[in-house]
């Protein structure tokens, strides 16, 4: 049953929380997912099935957590899956972003690696904002979102556009993962489909070269696009997950 948490800043996120045995995982979903999609619910089976702790929540402006999307910045996620992280669990997690998840939880991991076991990203796309957006827009529409403010990008979901705002491209340059040195001193699992259109490979290829870990692997799935939801694709997560949790104590 979905309850919620009030966060320091007053913002009301929505979460289901599964107790059990050992190391917990946590999920983590993507810009303007929620809790409610594919491979949160089937990792919480297959929690169920292993008696693992497990949390899946919903950023603020996302799912059933309060606030507006388009007011939300990566700042504000982050804190955001940290309130959700600092409250809910008890010890260090494995957590499992995809997508903006996987930023979110690289960002998790240099702000309090006490509770990271380990970390499994699937299409991690760090750095989007700019990396993505920014550099994907053309001088009219840089001109567009500065002088307004936002920009409407048009995506394969004909009702559901993008908004981006001036404040999240600002925002996520303050949060940047590829600027400075990123130890992650536990288990790592990349996984990225080479069919992608949204996350380029060769932002996973950059993240394997880019991260500090004893302990990092990642792996290419041919012909699988973003959504990394098909029936071999979520046996691969819980697998990579699996893999995770033998190698951390618990």
């Amino acid at each position: 049953m979905t309850k919620m948490i009030e966060t320091a800043t007053g913002r009301h996120i929505a979460y289901n929380r599964r107790a059990g045995q050992g190391v917990g995982v946590v999920f983590l979903g993507g810009f303007k997912s929620d809790m409610q999609g594919t491979k949160a619910l089937a990792l919480e089976n297959w929690a169920a099935r292993a008696d693992r702790p497990f949390l899946r929540f919903d950023y603020s402006g996302h799912g059933e957590s309060s606030g507006s999307f388009e007011e939300g910045a990566i700042s504000d996620w982050a804190e955001d899956a940290a309130a959700a992280i600092e409250t809910l669990t008890e010890g260090p997690q494995v957590l499992v972003g995809s997508s903006m998840g996987g930023w979110i939880s690289l960002l998790l991991a240099r702000r309090m690696p006490e509770k990271v076991a380990g970390l499994v990203t699937i299409a991690a796309a760090p750095d989007f904002t700019e990396n993505g957006f920014w550099a994907g827009f053309g001088p009219v529409e840089r001109e567009t979102l500065l002088r307004d403010g936002r920009i409407v990008i048009p995506t394969e979901y004909e009702d559901f556009p993008y908004i981006i705002t001036a404040r999240l491209i600002e925002d996520g340059r303050k949060n940047l993962i590829f600027d400075q040195h990123l130890p992650l001193p536990f288990p790592v699992r990349l996984l990225q489909g080479t069919a992608d259109a949204e996350v380029p490979q060769e932002w996973a290829l950059r993240l394997l070269h880019h991260a500090a870990s004893p302990d990092l692997r990642l792996t290419l799935v041919k012909g699988a696009d973003h959504r990394f939801s098909s029936p071999d694709c979520l046996a691969l997560i819980e697998a990579q997950v699996e893999e995770v949790l033998a190698r951390v104590a618990g």
